[in-house]
């Protein structure tokens, strides 16, 4: 038997669980998540192994440009089946991420078999600390999320990308709650600690070409940072 499962990929796919999970049943699938939400991609493969599922098809959905490529979907994928070994069901993925409903047929023709542990598992992003200069934080906590974070997330990553940086120069992460949630959404840039507030798309721009590329912090929207001696 054949399970399909839909992947919500990005970080913002965790906040559209609802829309989604609609969706997936929409389309008699199962659903899972790569990041921020349950159930993991892990956890939907583990329940449908011990299920003795024959074949399982994954097709990815992207919502924002933070998230990963499809190949991530595949090499997360492949890692899992490689470790858990003998037993483990046929797992197939998309050739790429459903944009509409309407693709979803020809992808899941289209999904290829995964036959070895995927590619890139022993290359430096699976095995070393990144070589960072600066590490962005955007708290994606409740009041932060509630106020646009994902707007925040969106104009550091495209700001990023319009300067040609990528991992190895800035790495972008999003977090729980950093606080002061009344100053929402919040961003922290490492190892400077500086810390910013309402923060929208435009003024996330702001701050990678002004802090970011060209080194000075920018001052209005500096949140006052307290440290305990």
């Amino acid at each position: 038997m054949t399970t399909h499962v839909l992947v919500g990929t990005s970080p913002a796919d965790a906040a559209r669980r609802a829309e989604l999970g609609a969706l997936a049943d929409k389309l008699d699938a199962e659903l899972a998540f790569l990041q921020l939400a349950s159930p993991t991609l892990g956890d939907v493969l583990e329940r449908l192994a011990r299920s003795r599922e024959s074949e399982v098809v994954l097709v990815g959905v992207s919502a924002g440009p933070g998230g990963p490529g499809v190949s991530w979907l595949r090499r997360v994928a492949a890692d899992w089946w490689r470790a858990f070994g003998d037993g483990a069901p046929r797992v197939r993925t998309a050739p790429a991420f459903m944009e509409d409903t309407s693709q979803w047929r020809a992808l899941v023709e289209r999904a290829r078999p995964i036959t070895h542990g995927g590619p890139g598992l022993t290359s430096d992003a699976w095995d070393d600390v990144p070589g960072h200069r600066h590490q962005v934080f955007v708290c994606r906590g409740p009041r932060c999320t509630a106020a646009g974070a994902e707007h925040a997330w969106r104009g550091v990553v495209l700001g990023l990308m319009g300067a040609g940086l990528g991992d190895d120069d800035v790495l972008v992460t999003q977090t729980g709650c950093q606080f002061p949630c009344n100053r929402a959404p919040v961003i922290s840039v490492q190892p400077d600690d500086v810390w910013y507030g309402s923060v929208d798309e435009e003024e996330a721009g702001a701050i990678v070409s002004q802090h970011l590329v060209a080194g000075t912090p920018v001052e209005r929207l500096r949140l006052p940072r307290r440290r305990k001696a």
